[in-house]
């Protein structure tokens, strides 16, 4: 759906009675806790980006600091049982009050918590009941501003697509997993005796390994290391150091300590020796996807061998082993992605006004989204944008 979309009323009538009885405001993470923890079984629908544990994180620290103030939207059916559950956070933008999902850029997929069999069957009528409920409320929310939305997660559609919709400007490279494959389905067996070769010159380290953090000490060992050379790597690129921003390194050691089944809110993983980690990543999993937040590797002799390869090999294989379907290395493009990634999966944004006001917000959020989609999509007018990006940063 084109940008035009989001100026559509959002409210309009359409055939079908919904099933959205109540919708609640809840507008502490703590308030919220209790309905949010209902939606973290196998009979919800959720990106793991939306647990409780990782967005609260989130907000006690990067939230806090630029001054998010949480919405979080909880819908019952007439039964008065929750059947979704939309966290969201509301910031000022030009004169608007703007609602759009928490965690910022350090998250690939954005989505409300379903009940999932309301998930399944949810009609274009439950998603006007919802609005309207968010729009009746007092907070007076002049956009909502949707972003990087999943078409569908675990092969179900995502309700959020029958509002007005527009394509994100990137798609996420990801990686899909048939079980009981070979290994070279996975990554090819040309890749896997180069990567063996360059693996060959760190064997003889003592104390060289792959780990998955086990611990909080694991976790801290490898964080420490990244926030040590995260912002040398970020500055060989001339690009600003996204986790120097306020609250975020906070946010990420808090998410990599919070404990859940199998693993953490976020999970590590590094290539390690005595000396020093070598190579790291990290990102969130649940049981069909491992989707990667962020990563870096050593600033040593070490860094030679193509080491943050070598470790994505690593991790391949060890969720191929674990029965997860699918591993994504996040929003963008990226070589190294492509070297492990042959699909795109598609998402989209929603820019939906609910307010006068907020009609002439929306159009322009959705404009300056579809220009940046038309920078993308073409390589003459990317290399421009790189070069005046450089250019300011000088």
């Amino acid at each position: 759906m084109t940008m035009a979309a989001a100026m559509d009323k959002p409210i309009a009538a359409h055939p079908g009675a919904p099933r959205i009885a109540r919708v609640d405001i809840l507008r502490d993470f703590a308030d919220a806790e209790p309905v949010w923890r209902q939606f973290e079984t196998s009979a919800h629908l959720a990106t793991p980006y939306q647990r409780f544990d990782f967005l609260s994180a989130w907000q006690a620290h990067a939230g806090n600091a630029e001054g998010a103030q949480p919405l979080i939207v909880a819908a019952y059916d007439a039964s008065q049982e929750p059947v979704l559950l939309m966290p969201l956070v509301v910031s000022r933008e030009n004169g608007m009050r703007v609602a759009s999902f928490p965690g910022g850029k350090h998250v690939t997929f954005n989505m409300p918590l379903w009940r999932r069999d309301f998930a399944e069957t949810a009609t274009r009528a439950d998603m006007d009941a919802l609005l309207k409920g968010i729009q009746a409320s007092n907070d007076r929310i002049d956009v909502l501003a949707l972003l990087q939305q999943p078409q569908a997660w675990r092969g179900i559609a995502n309700p959020m697509a029958l509002l007005p919709h527009q394509p994100s400007a990137n798609e996420c490279p990801v990686l899909n997993m048939t079980p009981d494959t070979a290994p070279t389905d996975r990554v090819s067996s040309s890749m896997r005796k180069r990567l063996k070769t360059k693996e060959a010159k760190y064997k003889g380290l003592p104390g060289y390994r792959y780990l998955h953090a086990a611990t909080p000490a694991d976790a801290t060992r490898v964080l420490d290391m990244f926030f040590a050379v995260k912002p040398l790597r970020m500055a060989e690129q001339g690009l600003p150091d996204v986790f120097a921003e306020p609250g975020i390194e906070g946010f990420l050691r808090q998410a990599c300590a919070a404990p859940r089944a199998g693993g953490y809110a976020i999970d590590v993983h590094a290539l390690v020796c005595d000396e020093e980690v070598i190579a790291m990543y990290a990102g969130v999993t649940d049981e069909q996807r491992f989707s990667m937040m962020f990563n870096t590797y050593t600033m040593s002799a070490n860094a030679k061998y193509s080491p943050g390869l070598i470790l994505m090999r690593s991790i391949v294989d060890y969720y191929a082993d674990q029965g997860i379907r699918s591993l994504d290395l996040g929003i963008g493009e990226g070589d190294y992605k492509r070297m492990f990634c042959k699909d795109d999966e598609a998402i989209f944004d929603s820019y939906i006004p609910l307010t006068t006001r907020g009609r002439l917000g929306a159009l322009g959020l959705s404009s300056v989204a579809h220009a940046k989609r038309m920078v993308k999509q073409s390589p003459a007018l990317l290399q421009m944008a790189q070069k005046l990006r450089s250019a300011f940063q000088r």
